[in-house]
C-alpha cells in the first residue's frame, strides 16, 4: 500500500517516520524548504520511544509518485482549503483519505469535495512539536492514532492494512469501530481545555487554582456533553468520567496547543474547535455561556492579529 502524508511536521512527521521505519511505503508531500532540510539532515525524531534519523521519500506535488492508496491528512483546520488543493491530484478512484484533524467540521468539507465514501474518521493523540531546525520532539509517554469507518460497514482493506502497519510501527491505536464517538469524546475534552486555557491564559493546573476554576471547567465540559448528546453521541458516564478526570488534575501542566499558538501570536483553530461546537449548540437550542465567552475572546485576538498582519 502506498501512503501519502501531507506535510512532515510534528504529527505527520512522527507518524510517517515511524511507519517508514517499520517498512511501510510512505511518501511525504512537503514544501521546498522542508524538502531541502530532510534531504540534507534526514527526517529526525527525538522521542521517549527512541530517537531516529532516516532518509524518506518526499514530493513537492501530489501528482508525483502516485497513485496513492491512502492519504493521511495532518494539517491544522485553518489550512484545510489549501490542504485539499494540495492533495487532490493524489486522490484516485480507490484512494482513502484519513484526516487527523480535531473536531468534526472538516469531515463535511472533505465529503463535499471528494465524496463521503472516500473519507473515513481519524484522530491523533500524539504529544509532539517540531523545532526551528526541523527536528520532531516527542516528549510524552503516549503516541497514538485511531481511524475507522464512519458507517457500520466493515473496515475497507486499506484501513486493515494501515492498522497492521501502525501496530508494527510501535504507534498505539489503530482501527476503531466507533471512531465517530471517539471524535466526539476528544472534541468535548479539547474544546473545554482550549476554551478555559485560552480564556484564562493558563494551564489546567493554573485554571484550577482560581476560586471558581473547577466549577467553570465542569460547566464547560457539561456544555460540550449536551451538544454531543443532542447529536446522538453522548459519551456516557464512563466516558465523561475520563474527560473530567483528565481536566481536573491539581497542579497539571497540561495545556492546549491553541494557547501556545495564541501566546506565540500565531493562527488558532478557534472556529473549528470552539466556534463549531457553539454553532451546533445553537441549532439544538443549547445554551453555552462559557464557550461563548471563550470564543468571543478568541475572535477578538484573531481580529487584532489580522490588523497587525495587514500593516
Amino acid at each position: 500500500m502506498k501512503i501519502l502524508i501531507l506535510g512532515a511536521g510534528a504529527i505527520g512527521g512522527y507518524v510517517g517516520g515511524r511507519l517508514h521505519q517499520a517498512g511501510a511505503d510512505v511518501t511525504f508531500l512537503v514544501r521546498p524548504a522542508r524538502r531541502a532540510t530532510i534531504e540534507r539532515d534526514g527526517l529526525a525524531i527525538k522521542s521517549t520511544k527512541g530517537d531516529i534519523t532516516q532518509k524518506v521519500k518526499t514530493v513537492l506535488k501530489a501528482s508525483d509518485g502516485g497513485p496513492y492508496d491512502l492519504v493521511l491528512l495532518t494539517c491544522k483546520a485553518y489550512d484545510l482549503d489549501s490542504a485539499i488543493e494540495a492533495i487532490t491530484p493524489a486522490v484516485g478512484a480507490n484512494t482513502t483519505i484519513v484526516p487527523l484533524l480535531n473536531g468534526l467540521r472538516h469531515l463535511d468539507v472533505l465529503d463535499a469535495k471528494f465524496g463521503k465514501v472516500k473519507v473515513v474518521g481519524g484522530l491523533a493523540r500524539v504529544g509532539v512539536a517540531m523545532t526551528a531546525d526541523g527536528v520532531i520532539h516527542h516528549t510524552s509517554p503516549f503516541a497514538a492514532i485511531s481511524f475507522g469507518e464512519r458507517s457500520a460497514a466493515p473496515a475497507r482493506p486499506a484501513l486493515v492494512e494501515l492498522d497492521a502497519a501502525i501496530k508494527k510501527s510501535g504507534v498505539d491505536g489503530g482501527l476503531n469501530q466507533n471512531i465517530t464517538q471517539d471524535l466526539w469524546d476528544k472534541w468535548i475534552m479539547l474544546c473545554s481545555l482550549a476554551a478555559t486555557n485560552c480564556l484564562m491564559r493558563g494551564s489546567s493546573g493554573d485554571v484550577l487554582e482560581a476560586d471558581e476554576g473547577m466549577a467553570i471547567v465542569m460547566e464547560t465540559v457539561d456544555e460540550g456533553q449536551k451538544v454531543a448528546a443532542a447529536a446522538g453521541h453522548d459519551p456516557g458516564e464512563k466516558g465523561m468520567q475520563t474527560i473530567r478526570k483528565f481536566l481536573t488534575v491539581k497542579g497539571s501542566k497540561f495545556t492546549a496547543s491553541m494557547l501556545h499558538d495564541l501566546q506565540a501570536g500565531g493562527m488558532v483553530e478557534a472556529d473549528h474547535i470552539v466556534g463549531d461546537m457553539i454553532s451546533r449548540a445553537k441549532k439544538a437550542g443549547i445554551a453555552t455561556p462559557n464557550l461563548r465567552m471563550a470564543y468571543a475572546h478568541l475572535q477578538v485576538y484573531l481580529h487584532q492579529r489580522a490588523a497587525k498582519v495587514s500593516k
